[in-house]
């Protein structure tokens, strides 16, 4: 059965940016279907490059830390590593989700994962890094610095 997307998510997070991405925000949803979870993403205030000045990719992972905090070197230190549940490598990590595409600052995803249900990373943190998962380099992605971060609550 298909849940109604139209209603209140199972769980979501607030996604705000480090200290030097303050222009970021949005909110990233997560719905319980079909043995699984839809992951839906609304983000904003992106940084552009000057290399890819109309459109950039991000990585996007859920972490196993419960807490966007940490000290004024690493805005997002307590978020520990990839939600890795099963002891995976990358990018085979329950956590592990495609990278956002941003066009001007802004992105837009919806992906189906069969990796978790939405209860199994409440009290986990989302996390948007600044350059997009190569999908190879162990242990995350060589997907660079923590940009934004979202606790998931339900």
């Amino acid at each position: 059965m298909i849940k109604d997307m139209n209603g209140m998510p199972d769980a979501y997070a607030q996604v705000r940016g480090s200290i030097n991405n303050a222009k970021i925000h949005g909110n990233v949803y997560f719905y319980g279907m079909h043995n699984g979870t839809m992951v839906v993403a609304e983000i904003y205030g992106l940084p552009n490059t000057a290399d890819e000045p109309n459109g950039n990719f991000y990585g996007f992972h859920v972490h196993e830390g419960e807490s966007c905090t940490g000290d004024s070197g690493d805005s997002f230190k307590n978020v520990e590593g990839h939600y890795n549940p099963d002891n995976t490598e990358h990018p085979k990590h329950a956590g592990d989700l495609p990278p956002l595409l941003a066009n001007d600052g802004i992105a837009w995803s919806a992906v189906y994962t069969d990796r978790f249900y939405p209860e199994d990373v409440i009290g986990k943190t989302v996390i948007i890094h600044d350059m997009a998962d190569d999908f190879r380099t162990q242990p995350s992605g060589d997907s660079g610095m923590k940009i934004a971060c979202g606790e998931i609550v339900d």
